[in-house]
């Protein structure tokens, strides 16, 4: 199976190992690009795999820190994954969806503000039900939601939220956060919607973060 569509122009460690704990426990500590390949999938991935923080074996899913990547993408490529590894990027739904399915995962949300706070939040289970399922999320001992994009509208909105809010993300009605949408610069901003990069618990919902992060481990 073909790699990720994302831009690849730095060393990547050997392996393939099933997920970044495998890469650490194998004595790789360096936070950098490893190659991936979680068990019972046939397919190759490459993924930033964060060793420093909270103990270290943390796969990084999803990042955000500027406007150089645009996050308004197709279902498709949300499936695939996008970005740049080093960067801003997205692993890709069905790469996720393969990772979750080999062992019980958690999720680690960092967020950072414009003043230089840096907040977290963990929920201990995380993982996607398969495509056919809009790769529904279950998250802890909450049941999530479809999946949606600007072209599959899978959310409970009468609308579609990912056109209101302007990126893929999983939404309900239709969210109290999307770290997947528009970048603004300086935190707090004005638009006819609510699409900036936000956590409601977090500055609320017209505050656009300076950077995000998503990342699984084993727990």
């Amino acid at each position: 199976m073909p790699l990720p569509h994302l831009c690849m122009f730095f060393y990547v460690f050997s392996g393939p190992w099933r997920d970044c704990q495998h890469v650490l426990e194998s004595g790789e500590t360096t936070s950098g690009i490893y190659l991936l390949r979680p068990q019972s999938a046939n397919r190759l991935l490459q993924a930033w795999c964060e060793q420093s923080q909270a103990q270290g074996g943390w796969t990084v899913i999803q990042r955000r820190q500027d406007v150089s990547v645009n996050f308004f993408r197709t279902w498709e490529q949300y499936n695939q994954g996008f970005g740049n590894l080093d960067g801003e990027y997205w692993l890709g739904l069905e790469h996720l969806y393969w990772m979750t399915k080999q062992a019980q995962y958690k999720l680690r949300v960092a967020l950072e503000d414009w003043q230089g706070r840096q907040v977290f939040a963990e929920y201990d289970s995380f993982h996607l039900e398969p495509e056919s399922d809009s790769y529904r999320l279950r998250l802890g001992q909450y049941q999530g939601t479809a999946f949606t994009t600007l072209d599959r509208d899978k959310d409970s909105y009468t609308g579609n939220c990912a056109h209101f809010q302007k990126r893929g993300w999983w939404y309900h009605m239709c969210a109290h956060s999307n770290l997947n949408s528009v970048w603004y610069r300086g935190g707090h901003y004005r638009s006819r919607y609510q699409d900036g990069v936000y956590w409601a618990e977090f500055h609320g919902g017209s505050y656009s973060l300076k950077r995000v992060s998503l990342m699984i481990k084993p727990t």
